[in-house]
């Protein structure tokens, strides 16, 4: 240990009157931000973002996916792995997990013999609820009325498990990089006789926030977000998106309705409506931003049900978290290792920082009529508007070479364009998905601060 005044000190010393006297900016320094809803802190390392990658890539996904697999369990007439068959279903499709992790009937453990060896009773059901019937399509593919219909599927099923059970989680993992080992679109519900961990950190620190300020946490957090609007993702009559100030994930988002909601049952028709509308938007930017199938793990969070559903759980805000583990690319992904898992979470680029914006220019939506592709032959809805232009191939041909010429002549006349243009489509042509840059880290050279929250 060195003395006092030695210099490891001075230098201690100078350093700490430097940080006293530089300009705080979040963008630049390193910083640790609080998560009220959670009761824990990220460490966010801004600066890291300039290093050089030389970490784990992922091969790229280069699977295709059939329309319907009569080997796949959860297809429509599959045999699955207890020998029933699928219904020929239509819409949604909810049955019993074929290897659940939780059974209503297991036996209880007993008392503990000592303080430090205790166990407890966990009972409960799994089931898995399929979205649609075709193994090709995922949410953002599938048309806003099939979307509804999922929505009203988990509050149905969190009414009907929640009238037996506590806690029901409704969680869906998207892609086999979140461990997804069956690409047919479906989620999971796990009903529990307990209250998980991060369950009941959420519902004391809702609980404390009620008691000190006497509103619900997440409805002071939305409207200050609105107000403030640097982390807004999207917003509609009923419901927001926005990036949590306090993200761990590169692109995490929280998904919060406006009005005061404890639960998915409690959701108006107009609100599930804008749910459906506002998840197929949401899940459209994440697949454009690297022009790939985003994978995430996501899950709904709402006030505890079971015997004690009639309390007073006011204090709960319904929310949705949505987890995406990519960070650079659709190769590249953030691993919760080292650090993380010994100390804390960290994070590199600042939930600020996150653009869902693409470097294409204006003059991209002339190879609309060049290159046409339905992106969606199920739904309407999702198919480019070819227009006129298809009609005269070769002057629109003429007028693509002349904008690409351009483009190249004076590049940075062409700024940056927020994917909200391509809502209402599910992903770019590959033909210029290699220019894509759909990730704007304002750090990072060449990028401009925009005050666009979407």
């Amino acid at each position: 240990m060195s003395r006092s005044g030695s210099p490891p000190d001075q230098r201690q010393q100078a350093s700490e009157a430097d940080a006293t006297a530089t300009t705080f900016r979040a963008s630049e320094h390193q910083h640790i931000r609080y998560n009220p809803l959670q009761d824990e802190w990220v460490l966010v390392s801004a600066h890291r973002m300039k290093r050089p990658w030389q970490g784990q890539v992922e091969p790229p996904l280069l699977m295709t996916v059939p329309r319907h697999d009569p080997h796949n369990p959860l297809c429509p007439g599959a045999t699955r792995a207890n020998g029933e068959v699928n219904p020929y279903y239509d819409g949604t499709f909810l049955f019993d997990n074929d290897f659940p992790a939780l059974q209503p009937d297991a036996p209880n453990p007993g008392p503990s013999d000592h303080p430090l060896f205790q166990a407890e009773a966990a009972r409960g059901v799994c089931k898995v609820m399929c979205f649609h019937p075709w193994s090709d399509v995922t949410l953002p593919l599938m048309s806003v009325p099939e979307i509804r219909t999922v929505v009203d599927a988990w509050a149905s099923v969190t009414e009907e498990l929640g009238a037996r059970y506590p806690w029901v989680q409704i969680f869906e993992n998207k892609g086999a990089m979140m461990g997804c080992s069956n690409p047919h679109p479906h989620c999971q519900v796990w009903a529990s006789s307990f209250l998980p961990d991060i369950a009941q950190r959420e519902e004391r620190s809702q609980r404390a926030y009620q008691s000190q300020h006497g509103e619900p946490l997440l409805m002071e957090y939305g409207r200050q977000e609105l107000l403030r609007k640097e982390r807004l993702v999207l917003t509609s009559e009923h419901w927001l998106v926005l990036v949590p100030f306090w993200a761990v994930w590169p692109f995490q988002t929280l998904l919060l309705p406006r009005r005061h909601v404890r639960r998915l049952p409690e959701l108006t028709p107009a609100e599930r409506d804008d749910l459906a509308s506002i998840m197929k938007k949401l899940l459209t930017k994440y697949d454009n931003l690297f022009e790939t199938s985003f994978p995430y793990s996501m899950g709904w969070h709402g006030a505890p049900t079971g015997s004690e559903a009639e309390a007073n759980w006011d204090h709960w805000q319904l929310h949705a978290h949505y987890y995406p583990p990519l960070l650079r690319s659709a190769t590249v992904r953030k691993f919760m290792v080292g650090y993380e898992m010994l100390a804390q979470a960290q994070r590199d680029l600042t939930p600020e920082q996150v653009r869902f914006q693409s470097t294409l220019g204006p003059w991209v939506l002339l190879l609309f009529p060049i290159f046409p592709r339905e992106l969606n032959n199920h739904d309407p809805e999702n198919r480019y508007n070819l227009g006129a232009a298809q009609q005269y191939p070769l002057v629109t041909l003429a007028v693509f070479i002349t904008s690409l010429l351009v483009l190249l002549a004076f590049p940075p006349v062409f700024p940056r364009y927020s994917l909200l243009l391509f809502d209402s489509y599910h992903s770019i042509p590959p033909f210029w998905a290699a220019s894509s840059s759909l990730i704007a880290p304002c750090s990072l050279p060449g990028c401009r601060e925009t005050k666009d929250a979407s």
